[in-house]
C-alpha cells in the first residue's frame, strides 16, 4: 500500500491535538500506517518526528497543569495521581515518589 508521507504527517498532527495523545505508540494507533512505515516516513532526529514530540510534550504539560489544579481542591486524588505518574518527567517522577 502507497502511504502519502505529507498526509500521513497531517493526520499524526491532527490526531495528537484532536485525542489529546502523549505517546508516539498513541499517534501510531490513530493513524493508517503501522510503526515501521511511521519510523520510515519520520526517523529519529527528524524535523517532522520533532514537531510531532513537542505537540505531545504541549499536551503533557497542558494535562499535568490541570492535574495540579485538580489536586489541589479534589478528593479523587489516587486517580489523578496514576495519570500525572503516566506522564511525568523523571524529575517529576522522583518528586512523587
Amino acid at each position: 500500500m502507497a502511504y502519502n508521507r505529507a498526509k500521513i504527517f497531517e493526520q499524526a498532527k491532527e490526531a495528537i491535538e484532536k485525542n489529546n495523545l502523549f505517546f508516539i505508540e498513541d499517534i501510531v494507533a490513530f493513524i493508517p500506517c503501522s510503526k515501521p512505515t511511521f519510523y520510515e516516513f519520520f526517523p529519529p532526529e527528524s524535523d517532522e518526528l520533532n514537531t510531532l514530540k513537542d505537540l505531545l510534550e504541549q499536551n503533557k504539560i497542558k494535562t499535568k497543569s490541570g492535574i495540579r489544579a485538580k489536586l489541589w481542591k479534589s478528593n479523587k486524588a489516587a486517580e489523578l495521581l496514576a495519570l500525572y505518574r503516566l506522564i511525568a518527567t523523571p524529575e517529576e517522577h522522583q518528586k512523587l515518589n
